[in-house]
């Protein structure tokens, strides 16, 4: 079983910046790939950033350039920085600890973090 507890959403203008951090419990973090996804009311989980075990990332398209996404395997923690926010990029942010098989399919996720951009 996989535990993943997200951090450091909030209320943040347009233009700032804010740095999420998702603490796991498992032995497997660091053969894991890790994600985060957003979620808005009355849609589907997307996919925002996902890093794998060698350190390779893929971003969605609207957040290239603004989003950087890490990890520390020694602390199992995975952050997602986010800077040059727009009101668009609010929502929940879900932590994800991504397949053993599929490392594109999550497995696991957090409880979720709200973040809220205001214009």
């Amino acid at each position: 079983q996989v535990q993943l507890v997200e951090s450091g959403g909030g209320l943040v203008q347009a233009g700032g910046s804010l740095r999420l951090s998702c603490a796991a419990s498992t032995s497997t973090f660091s053969i894991r790939s890790m994600g985060w996804y957003r979620q808005t009311p009355g849609k589907q989980r997307d996919m925002v950033a996902i890093i794998t075990t060698g350190g390779t990332t893929d971003y969605a398209d609207s957040v290239k350039g603004r989003f950087t996404i890490s990890r520390d395997n020694a602390k199992k923690t995975v952050y997602l920085q986010m800077n040059s926010l727009k009101p668009e990029d609010t929502g929940v942010y879900y932590c994800s600890a991504q397949g053993l098989v599929n490392w594109r399919a999550p497995d696991y996720w957090g409880q979720g973090t709200q973040v809220t951009v205001s214009s």
